[in-house]
């Protein structure tokens, strides 16, 4: 034996495997070949398949109009070589003849799932049909028709229930799809052009939108809609956003981002999210996310300072012509400002705004666009104005409120000092007076605290803002304080005889359903004269009686929603609910009453405006003078029977 060199030995052992290999190959050409098994023709199967009546029925008629009517049966059951044969026959495989689709399938969400076993993924026959009725892709009669694919993917998908329990990320796909522009088109409008299911997710190659391999996978979205809106991706791509998804930044928006997904609705649908009204909200997904802003270094006002604009107070005011996020900055070709090609570029700004400002110059470049009037951000000739307006506003109305405080306190000591004068009977006691300074204290408190909780984002609940509990300890002490003057005011009517007198006052009369009527035709000018009130009208026992019942309905809910643990404990949820529900509508109802009732008989009314004094004096005002005569079976109660309380 020769002894080779190290390096060479692998050459030659390659060489001699392959003449070997080659050898064996001549050798088993020059074998003769196996019998082949007797053909069976189509005849003699659907001899038995054909029958109705047959385990195995093949309609016959059907068979022959299929893709595969012209194939041999045993060209697909290979294990049948004679008849009769044995049963069952060995399941047929797809794979024999179409090795590709079955490869791209056993990668796929469906073929991976069947392989773990589960039964419900779809397989070839779920979707193309019984093999012996396949039908031709472009054949209106086949599950996979273009316009038959919704139905066939529905099939699966549209059973809610059943997808359920694998956690898909569409909930509805099917009905959201029929709802959607694409959906509308195709199923509609009769558009064969219109995307199904198919083209957005593959067929044999479907994949879930996290695998990079999917068409739903982020970086690829923008290519699967482009082979419908090719120019449309072509743009993108060349925009800002296009880049960083290129460059493989997850936060640059694709498509569906903007436009949505299954429910894509047409530009001009009101609820689109790329209509006009609804751009800022779809913008502002990102671009008024702290995340996004402080990550990517981008203005953190851009969506709240064109909202505070008048573009965008007059696109919330339901404007349609103005504009918005996308008439200024673009659509697909979004470009930084540094961009010579970008819309907002200083030098094109001018060319921008012309659309619908016609004959603006260069000069629209000098100032902020988006700062308006907000501190910090705009021009400083607006800072200066600004700040000189905000110390004219505290001097003038500072001013202004300083003459009419002057001018309250001359008038109310001049009311005071004529009441007097005159001795007439005080109306409210110091002790009635103290009740009501605290109830007006403790209502509002009352009101404004709970109201923050249901309106958290307005203007005059900002001092809540991040401070959730100074807003329910305010609003809890309130309630302490507004709770502990009802127990005051019970002790006070069923305690002292001064008190009984009062109730028994405000005790409703027959008189009280008749004034009322008398009032109405006055007003209608059926009666020349008003009618004469005693000392409480049913205006004033309405209002009294209205607070007793309000107040024991807002204690009682208020004090279940306080106790939630043990109100959910006791009352099933829906009750609870029905607690909140009382304690809201009760408390609306309550200030409505007061700002519409109250307020205007002892303030707005003519004959008590500017506001009726007793209830700062005790005494009666000129109205009541004119309007009341004692009740002769009614006794003046007992701390009127001077000037004093």
């Amino acid at each position: 034996m020769i002894a080779l060199p190290f390096r060479m030995r692998r050459p030659c052992l390659i060489v001699l495997g392959t003449l070997l290999l080659s050898a064996a190959a001549a050798a088993q050409e020059d074998a003769p070949a196996p019998p082949a098994p007797e053909a069976i023709d189509n005849a003699t199967c659907l001899a038995c398949h054909g029958d109705p009546s047959a385990e195995r029925f093949v309609d016959p008629a059907r068979f022959e109009a299929s893709i595969h009517g012209a194939h041999q049966c045993a060209s697909c059951h290979t294990d049948i070589t004679a008849v009769p044969h044995d049963v069952p026959a060995a399941p047929v495989s797809c794979a024999a003849c179409h090795q590709i689709e079955a490869d791209v399938y056993l990668k796929s969400d469906h073929g991976l799932a069947l392989t773990r076993g589960v039964s419900e993924a779809a397989s070839c026959r779920d979707c193309h049909g019984s093999p012996h009725e396949l039908r031709n892709s472009r054949d209106p009669a086949s599950p996979v028709f273009h316009a038959n694919i919704p139905d066939t993917c529905g099939r699966c998908h549209g059973k809610t229930e059943e997808m359920a329990k694998f956690h898909l990320s569409q909930r509805l796909p099917v009905a959201s799809y029929e709802q959607s522009v694409h959906g509308l088109a195709l199923l509609k409008a009769g558009n064969a052009a219109a995307a199904a299911c198919t083209d957005c997710h593959g067929s044999h190659d479907l994949h879930k939108a996290t695998n990079p391999a999917s068409k739903l996978h982020w970086q690829r979205i923008a290519a699967t809609c482009g082979k419908c809106h090719e120019n449309i991706q072509d743009t993108y791509l060349r925009s800002v956003h296009g880049k960083a998804m290129q460059a493989g930044k997850r936060d640059a928006p694709v498509c569906t981002d903007c436009h949505g997904e299954h429910s894509i609705e047409a530009v001009k649908t009101v609820s689109a999210k790329v209509f006009p009204s609804q751009i800022p909200e779809t913008c502002g997904q990102c671009h008024a996310a702290e995340r996004i802003t402080t990550k990517y270094q981008l203005s953190p006002h851009v969506v709240e300072t064109y909202m505070d604009s008048f573009h965008g107070l007059a696109l919330q005011g339901g404007s349609v012509t103005a504009a918005n996020c996308a008439s200024c900055h673009g659509t697909h070709d979004i470009l930084p400002a540094g961009d010579p090609q970008s819309s907002i570029n200083p030098g094109n700004l001018a060319k921008t705004c012309s659309q619908c400002h016609a004959g603006v110059s260069a000069q629209v470049a000098k100032g902020q666009i988006h700062s308006g009037t907000r501190p910090g951000l705009e021009h400083v000739a607006v800072s200066v104005v600004r700040r000189f307006y905000l110390v004219l506003i505290v001097l003038v109305i500072g001013g202004m409120a300083l003459h009419n405080l002057l001018d309250f306190l001359k008038k109310f000591r001049a009311h005071y000092a004529r009441m007097a004068a005159a001795r007439v009977r005080p109306r409210m006691s110091l002790s009635v007076r103290v009740q009501h300074v605290v109830l007006i204290v403790a209502f509002l408190l009352l009101a404004y605290t709970g109201f923050a909780l249901t309106s958290p984002q307005a203007w005059w609940a900002s001092p809540f803002l991040g401070r959730v509990d100074w807003r329910s300890f305010g609003h809890r002490a309130a309630a302490v304080v507004f709770c502990g003057l009802a127990l005051y005011h019970l002790g006070y009517v069923l305690l002292t005889s001064r008190g009984r007198h009062h109730v028994r006052a405000l005790l409703p009369r027959r008189i009280d359903l008749v004034q009322p009527w008398q009032m109405l035709a006055y007003y209608l000018g059926w009666r020349r004269e008003r009618p004469v009130f005693a000392r409480y009208s049913y205006i004033e026992k309405a209002e009294y009686w209205a607070l007793v019942w309000g107040s024991v309905i807002m204690a009682v809910t208020g004090g279940m929603m306080t106790w939630e643990d043990w109100t959910l404990r006791v009352f099933p949820k829906w009750f609870f609910d029905v607690v909140t529900a009382v304690h809201y509508y009760e408390a609306v109802l309550a200030c409505l009453a007061i700002l519409v009732w109250h307020f205007y008989f002892v303030i707005f009314d003519p004959d008590e405006y500017p506001m009726k004094w007793t209830w700062v004096t005790g005494l009666p005002s000129g109205a009541d003078q004119t309007h009341r005569r004692a009740d002769p079976h009614e006794p003046p109660p007992p701390e009127e029977s001077g000037t004093g309380a």
